[in-house]
Parts: structure tokens; sequence; C-alpha cells
């Protein structure tokens, strides 16, 4: 007999769709930020929110997450899941090109805002050692916060952007020797010293876990992701994808790393492949609910009642951290060559606390650093100044025009993170007549981008060092990857009706302007096209049959130029029968029939008498 069904243990995974499907949207509507819809949620199903009142009623705690333990590993998974993300809109040239605000910018900023916070907490009375340990939990930031907040405002290009990536991708590889320090300053129970030797073998540890990492990417996604993507079945692709980002995330944590750092490793491996705008796309869902979980879990970290026993002094810890952080961000950011209102946005959104900070604080508590009348204050200054981060990011925004002129922007700042910053013409197929196409706009130098769902075609065409990427073109998020908004055109040449229909439907809909030229197979195909929403169509048939005659004409001595004439004008005549076209079809239509009841076959009578 089966055991009977615990449906409690459904509970958290209703609680989390319930707020990404119903609550989130409706903060959305208020135009308030989904971060902050998540961390409310948080507040509210938390033990420190509803779950406070399950004791005296107990049908709330139904819709109660009484541990934050419970959804701790998807929430970690879907940080994970953003640092994957990340890299896939890198590459390891574009890193290196970084390298002076990575390991520059991004140094200062860590070890100048420990200094400054623990310098802080000792004036203020705090033990050394608690401080040195406040002030380095507090000068990290949230990547996971931060980086979702300028996605959203679509300012991840921007100066602002790319400075809070670099300081926020050190702080990411600082978590080794923050966790050494707080292991050097852990009181030893032998009374011995440090051990530099132990920290050089977790260093080396970690140094070949990365380069085994890179070695073995190097050597297998290729291979992987080009078998799978011949079976054309998305749930294999899914799992492909999956695979990596858990597998390189477990793979650093096993050396001492964090997870994310993996993730973050394994997109830069394929940023630089022909798989990236499909491996974005899929990836994308699972990335968004589960940042969302996280972001739950930080709300649930926040007990009130500790801020209404100690305004002040909670409120008044959650502002100095800000404003000391945001100090030493726009200094620095001023010495690095930035201007004072990308430093002054950088700092606002770098001056909040972070995950890390979570992880260093609950380690420095398990080695009797910091006792639970420091830890938990310090837990809920930094969850409530994440809490703030949208809130200082429109700050931000509203303050920046009114601080200076502009300085000169590091070049480093410039570096694209898509394919290049020229507005490219997109080629959707890359068969025969997508390579035709594109040699054509190579001889007459205008730039373009290529995406075809033939595995091997792509591999083919990429070893050749064309701009060809595998991905589904039908799909709107795969047009949005390629900037469809600043595309100089998008051709259509697949052989596929419906997948053509819908290219041609997407794109349409995303930009009303866009000049799209489509393949189309004949001429009542033509027609239907035209009124699909196609600037121009090409039927083959109608094309061969006017090169035909064109060679006909010639090799039976006709003058070259009449014919060439004569063949412009039968092509324009043509084309203007099958545009007359669609205005009789949208009449029809308006007389009573739906334009999911028009086919294809409606118009071949009449669009065959035009081929004829």
């Amino acid at each position: 007999m089966e055991a009977p069904l615990d449906l409690a243990s459904f509970k958290e995974a209703l609680i989390v769709l319930a707020a990404a499907g119903v609550v989130v949207p409706l903060f959305h509507r208020l135009r308030v930020s989904p971060v902050l819809g998540f961390m409310l949620v948080g507040v509210v199903v938390g033990p420190f929110g509803v779950g406070s009142l399950a004791a005296r009623l107990p049908w709330l705690s139904a819709v109660t997450i009484a541990d934050s333990e419970a959804i701790g590993p998807i929430a970690e998974l879907g940080v994970v899941l953003l640092l994957f993300m990340i890299g896939l809109e890198l590459s390891f040239e574009r890193l290196w090109l970084m390298r002076r605000l990575v390991f520059g910018l991004g140094t200062l900023q860590v070890v100048v805002s420990a200094a400054a916070l623990a310098g802080a907490g000792m004036l203020l009375g705090l033990d050394m050692t608690v401080a040195v340990v406040i002030g380095l939990a507090w000068a990290m930031s949230s990547t996971a916060v931060v980086i979702q907040v300028l996605s959203e405002e679509r300012r991840l290009t921007t100066p602002v952007g790319r400075a809070s990536f670099a300081i926020l991708l050190f702080q990411d590889l600082a978590v080794i020797p923050v966790m050494f320090a707080l292991s050097a300053l852990a009181p030893s129970p032998a009374g011995g010293g440090t051990s530099w030797s132990g920290f050089g073998l977790v260093a080396g540890q970690a140094v070949l876990a990365v380069a085994a990492i890179f070695a073995l990417g190097r050597l297998a996604l290729r291979p992987l992701f080009r078998s799978v993507a011949r079976i054309q079945r998305p749930e294999f692709f899914m799992a492909a994808c999956l695979l990596v980002v858990i597998g390189t995330a477990l793979a650093t944590a096993a050396a001492g790393l964090s997870m994310a750092l993996g993730a973050l490793i394994g997109g830069l491996l394929l940023a630089g492949t022909e798989y990236r705008r499909q491996v974005e796309v899929t990836i994308e869902p699972f990335k968004g609910l589960l940042v969302g979980v996280f972001l739950i879990s930080i709300g649930m970290s926040l007990d009130l009642r500790v801020v209404a026993a100690s305004p002040a002094v909670v409120l008044g810890a959650a502002c100095g951290l800000v404003l000391v952080k945001l100090a030493v961000v726009a200094v620095l950011a001023r010495g690095f060559g930035l201007s004072w209102a990308t430093g002054l946005q950088t700092g606002l959104l770098l001056g909040p606390a972070g995950e890390f900070g979570f992880i260093i604080l609950a380690v420095a508590a398990s080695q009797h650093l910091i006792g639970r009348e420091v830890e938990d204050p310090a837990l809920i200054v930094a969850a409530l100044t994440m809490a703030a981060i949208p809130l200082l990011s429109s700050l931000g925004k509203r303050i920046a025009p009114r601080v200076g002129t502009p300085a000169a922007i590091d070049s480093a700042l410039l570096v694209p993170l898509v394919h290049g910053t020229a507005p490219c013409v997109i080629i959707a197929g890359f068969g025969r007549v997508g390579q035709t196409v594109a040699a054509m706009l190579v001889a007459h130098d205008v730039p373009y981008i290529a995406v075809d769902r033939e595995v091997d075609r792509v591999t083919e065409q990429r070893t050749r060092g064309k701009p060809v990427f595998y991905g589904d073109i039908t799909r709107v998020e795969i047009l949005r990857l390629l900037d469809l908004d600043t595309a100089r055109a998008l051709v259509v040449t697949l052989d596929d009706r419906r997948a053509i229909d819908q290219v041609v439907a997407a794109a349409r809909a995303e930009r009303p302007d866009l000049l799209i030229i489509a393949r189309a197979r004949d001429a009542p195909h033509a027609a239907h096209l035209y009124r699909t929403g196609v600037s121009e169509a090409v039927p083959e048939t109608i094309e061969a049959s006017l090169q035909l005659s064109e060679a006909v004409l010639v090799d039976i001595g006709c003058p070259m130029g009449p014919v060439i004439a004569s063949i412009h004008a039968k092509r324009a005549e043509v084309q203007a029968r099958i545009r007359a076209m669609a205005p009789e079809i949208e009449i029809r239509q308006r007389g009573g029939r739906r334009l999911r009841d028009v086919t294809l076959d409606d118009d071949t009578e009449e669009a065959n008498a035009v081929q004829g």
C-alpha cells in the first residue's frame, strides 16, 4: 500500500509560485520593483511575519515558511544561475580587458570599505575582532540584487553597470582570503599560530580546480551541445544546460570556492560558442524564478521586532553602512577615471550589504568570533539595506544628472558585452540562401549576425569565422538578444513556412518600423507574407523564371542592356500585383472572416494567375 502523500511538503513550492504568479505581478502593476516584491513576500510568510502568529492561529501555518533553511539550497541555486547568465554575457577576452577595474577598483573597494567600517565599529566601542568581522561582512555587496535591478532597468551595459559588475566580481573572488582571515582571527585551541602553508594549500587547490574546469570545458562543451542539439529536443538541451551550471558550481564548491564563481566560469566558457544565445533563452525562466526564491529567503531573515526594539540603532547603522561605502566607491571610481555621477550611482548600488555578508557572519559565529547579540543586529542591517537597493538605484538616477559634468569614461567600460555596438543585419537561417546574403553584405561592408537551428551547419560556419549562432529564431527572446531594437534589417531565409510566419510576427510586434525581407516559395506565399507584415517578399519561383528568361534572351543574341531592363520591369510588375492582393485580403477579412481563418490556399488561384 502506498504511503499517504505529504501535502505539507509542497507548501514552500506553492508559496514561491504564488509569489511569482500573483503577488509580484501585482507589485509590477503598482510600479514596485519585483526585487522588493519578493522580499516583502519573504517578510510576510517568514517566521517573523505571519509565522509569529501561527502559535495562536494554527491555520496561518499553511501560508508560512517556518525556516529559511527549507528553501536555502534552491535560493543558492538562484544566485548560481544569475552568475551563469552574467558569464554568458561576457568572455574571457572581455574580462581581461576589464582587469584594471576588477582587480584594481574591486580590490581597493573591499579593503578600504572593510577598514573604514571596522574603524567606525571600534570608535563606537566594539572589540577589534568583532569590528573586523562586521567590516568584512558589510564590505560585500549583493551580486544577486544589484544585477537583477540593473537588468530590469536595462543598465547592465552602461558605465554604472560595468563598474558595479567589476567590483562585484572581485568580491566573489575574495571569498577565500576573507574566509582565511576569519580562520586567522579565530582562537586556536592549542594556542598555536595560523598556518600559512595551510592557506597556500587551499589556494592551490582552488587554482587547480579553476584550471581543470577551464580545460575540461574547452574540450567537452562544444561536443556535448552539438550532440544534444542534433536531437532537436528542447528538454535534452535544457538538461545539458543545467548539467553545466550545476556541475561547474559544485566543482568550485568542492575546492573551497563559491558555487557562484564556478557557474560564472561555466557561463564564460559557453559565451564564445555558437550555443550561447539558445542557452541564455533556455536558462532565463529558471534564473528569474530561483533568484526570486533567494530574495524571499532574504526577506524571511528580517526580524522586524529587532528593528522595533532598537529602531535608532538599526536604522542608524544601516544609513551609516550605505554612506561609508558610498563615499569609498565614489572616491575610488573617480580615481579610476569615472565621473562623479557614475561613482555616485555605483556607490548607492553597492552601499548595501550582500549575500556573502550572511555567510561571513554565520562562519564567524560558528568560530566564536562574534556572539548572537552582535550577529542578529548585523544580519538585520544587512537585510534591510539589501531591501533598499531598488530605492537607492532610483535615487541615484535622479541625483546623478545634477552632479557635475561627466568625465572621460574608462575605455574598459566601453567594451561591448554582446556582439558589437554597430547596428547589424540579422539573418534568420544560414543555409545556401542565407550564406549568399551574408557574402553580399560583407562585400559592401555591412555587419551581420546570423542564427540557424542546424547544429552541424552552425559549427562548420563558426570554424570559418562567421558570426553565426545556434538558436530557435522563432522565439522572441532570441530576437531581443540579437539587439533587434537597433538592427538595420531582418532577412528571413528559412524554408519552413510556419517558422517564417512566427519570425515575422514576432519581429514586427517588437519593431513596427523594422525592414523585414523574407524568402517566399511562390507568389501565394509572397502574398501571405505581405499580409503578415514583411516589407519585401522575394518568391523563389518567380526569381527562377526571371533568371531563366534572362539567360535564354542573352544566349540567343538579344542585347544585354534591354534584357536586364525588361527583367527589372517584369519583376516590379509582378511584385506590384502581389502587393495589391493584401488590401483585397484585408477587405475580405473585414467582411466577416477572421485572420486565423485565412490560409495560404485562400489566395492560390489569384496568385497563380499573377505568377503565370
